[in-house]
């Protein structure tokens, strides 16, 4: 199972590094790479088994694909290329609906249907309750005003202040153990809303 991760991930990778567009500074190969690392460790706190740590892990591999093509629908998109190129790897088409689900349960708003989703949901804004916020946060600012040319940094804290506090986490591991470190990234930005820049 473990070899044929290990294959897919390097094939999808490759495909991330040479057809992201350049102005996906969020939505870049790091970014990846961090969700299927925050994927499977959220799947094994929630104790869940190693077959569908395993769907997961393809999931979080594949949840931004689609960003290769469009910004928009990119889920969507995301969805079609699974259903393309898993069937090569063996997988089955009730694994792929599987995947494709937790795929679409990172769509903003999240609306995760079930355990699976909702660990794929909750390590896709992970970083919303870890200090690296701030650099992360700094990357999606740059990544809208690609398509915002007016966006201030002022209305992005204002944006992000919005988007967390309405934010909550699905699983019982990141409710317990990462809420109050994203309420203490609330804090810091509610104190910063008269300033054009981050400080912490």
């Amino acid at each position: 199972m473990s070899r044929r991760f290990d294959t897919i991930y390097q094939e999808v990778i490759g495909i991330l590094d040479k057809k992201l567009p350049t102005w996906a500074t969020y939505h870049c190969t790091d970014h990846t790479k961090y969700v299927v690392e925050k994927a499977e460790y959220i799947a094994k706190k929630e104790k869940v088994s190693t077959k569908d740590v395993f769907l997961i892990k393809i999931a979080a591999l594949y949840h931004d694909i689609g960003y290769i093509e469009n910004n928009q629908d990119h889920e969507e998109i995301g969805c079609r290329i699974v259903r393309k190129e898993l069937p090569k790897y063996k997988f089955t088409k009730k694994e792929i609906d599987k995947i494709c689900g937790m795929i679409m349960a990172t769509k903003i708003p999240q609306q995760p249907q079930n355990h699976h989703e909702q660990i794929l949901a909750d390590a896709d804004l992970e970083y919303l309750a870890t200090d690296k916020f701030k650099p992360i946060g700094d990357t999606l600012y740059t990544e809208l005003k690609h398509f915002i040319k007016d966006l201030t940094r002022k209305k992005w804290n204002d944006i992000q202040i919005s988007f967390m506090s309405g934010h909550q986490y699905h699983t019982d591991y990141c409710r317990r153990y990462k809420e109050h470190r994203k309420i203490k990234n609330i804090e810091g930005l509610k104190k910063l809303s008269n300033s054009a820049y981050f400080s912490f």
